[in-house]
């Protein structure tokens, strides 16, 4: 292997612009792709060079190899990061880099194909001596199969994608009548996701937390790991706030769940960056869920905790050098919490708030991170996820992280869309997440989006206050009622919430 020396960056936002930045201190060109509405976008702007690649729709782009591939070989790129999402966890993809002499900064086709079927990656982890919740080992045959499966193990049961992830094609079931139709709706969802139709059941835990282990693993034999994630702030199963390291995990439990982490690893022979997740019950019984062949969204905070650049080191394994630490010179030190900023409004089930970003003023100040993708004035756009900016916080201890957390939560302005910034600072602020307490129902359990009043009051408000500040006047002469940010105590908002409660 020799040193890279051009990346295309096949991904878009602020995992472009993250992974550019790495690539910039190391010395290495940049090459970014563009579908014809990211063509103004900040990832674009960024890079040394950029390509156009297709239309609006991802099956018109970024999710197109050929064009990705014909772009790294116009730019004469020797390597390519998928970033997470799109073409990230695609085997066939990786396989095609290979094909054409451009190395895949990801772990081997191999890999990425065992761990992306579910039910192999259960048949790998029964071999590897990792726990995994009981259920089936491979895809359901029958409806016949999966009520005697679910009667065996016994109700609530899951219903997941065989090749599935990020919550799509799963289905929770509590009674036997229930069963066919969400199997159904499972298979459809999958088909239509992954192309896939296969699902399998396995026993649903109540009070589940979700954490996970980031691994590293090189050419030469080593595997190591970065300590852990909590990610059970949820909506409709995907992650909302993370933090590192968990509240309920001790030392032992900690080992432990590293260990088998490293094992998880260790049976698909892994390379590179990946993370291995697990469902914790209330009796701090742990389970396998599965493993991400890539970098995660939320890996910022095991960077602030172990002031590793995981980018960087995805760079140095992918050239061949060997891991440049081992297991025990890894310290995590302090505490460390993202929320990531979507476009979303909280009050309407998260569903996406696309429109112009009119403002969007980040925090700053000591131990704040803001990996941000858009920039004020421009649009969010429909075609792609809506996140905006990941919020990351870092402290010498949880307490001071959470209220560091609230300060930068309070300081961030956005106006033009809804964003879950609001759930954020309610989420953060909450006992159950204060006392460390909460698992992957906190959204169900503890959320009532009728707290959260007139989203689109708050944006007015955001525009006031903003006038105000910026012709230096004060409320007295201005005749306009006192206000503050919509996330600040006195605001409108916060007074309804408070009447509300």
């Amino acid at each position: 292997m020799k040193p890279i020396r051009k990346v295309l960056i096949a991904n878009r936002g602020e995992i472009a612009l993250r992974i550019i930045r790495t690539c910039r201190e190391k010395g290495i060109e940049t090459v970014a792709v563009y579908s014809t509405p990211d063509a103004g976008a900040p990832h674009v702007l960024a890079a040394d060079e950029s390509i156009h690649i297709g239309e609006a729709a991802s099956s018109e782009s970024y999710l197109v190899m050929q064009k990705i591939i014909r772009a790294a070989e116009q730019s004469g790129a020797d390597a390519i990061h998928p970033g997470y999402g799109f073409l990230s966890e695609n085997a066939e993809f990786a396989t095609l880099c290979g094909d054409h002499a451009i190395m895949f900064i990801g772990p081997s086709p191999e890999s990425i194909e065992m761990m992306g079927d579910k039910t192999r990656a259960r048949e790998l982890m029964a071999k590897a001596n990792v726990p995994y919740p009981p259920g089936t080992q491979t895809a359901l045959v029958d409806i016949s199969e999966a009520k005697h499966i679910a009667d065996q193990i016994g109700y609530p049961v899951l219903i997941k994608a065989a090749a599935g992830g990020g919550g799509k094609g799963m289905r929770i079931v509590h009674e036997e009548k229930s069963l066919e139709s969400a199997i159904k709706a499972a298979r459809s969802e999958a088909k239509s996701s992954f192309g896939d139709s296969r699902v399998f059941v396995e026993k649903y835990l109540e009070e589940p937390r979700h954490i996970e282990f980031q691994i590293f693993a090189d050419h030469h034999g080593n595997t190591i790991h970065l300590f852990e994630r909590e990610c059970s702030i949820q909506r409709r199963h995907q992650k909302v706030i993370e933090e590192a390291p968990s509240a309920v995990l001790d030392d032992q439990l900690r080992q432990k769940m590293a260990e088998a982490a490293i094992s998880a690893a260790k049976s698909c022979n892994y390379v590179g960056a990946g993370t291995v997740e697990f469902l914790v019950d209330k009796h701090k019984n742990f389970y396998f869920l599965e493993m991400n062949t890539r970098l995660q969204v939320e890996h910022p905070v095991t960077e602030l905790i172990t002031g590793l650049d995981l980018v960087s080191l995805q760079i140095d394994v992918a050239e061949g050098k060997t891991l440049p630490m081992k297991q025990e010179e890894i310290e995590k030190r302090g505490h460390a919490i993202e929320c990531r900023i979507y476009a979303e409004d909280p009050t309407d089930n998260f569903l996406p708030s696309i429109g112009l970003l009119s403002r969007h003023r980040i925090p700053s100040g000591p131990g704040v991170r803001v990996d941000a993708g858009i920039e004020e004035g421009q649009e969010v756009p429909v075609y792609y996820d809506p996140l905006i900016s990941k919020l990351c916080v870092h402290s010498e201890n949880r307490k001071k992280a959470i209220e560091k957390m609230l300060r930068a939560l309070r300081e961030y302005e956005i106006s033009g869309v809804r964003s879950t910034i609001p759930f954020c600072r309610f989420a953060v602020d909450h006992s159950a997440f204060r006392q460390g307490t909460y698992d992957t129902h906190f959204v169900q359990n503890h959320f009532n989006a009728e707290l959260f009043g007139n989203f689109d009051e708050m944006n007015v408000v955001a525009v006031v206050s903003s006038m105000l500040k910026m012709n230096n006047q004060n409320n007295s002469s201005s005749g306009l009622p006192s206000v503050e940010s919509p996330n600040g105590k006195g605001s409108l908002w916060w007074q309804k919430r408070n009447q509300k409660a």
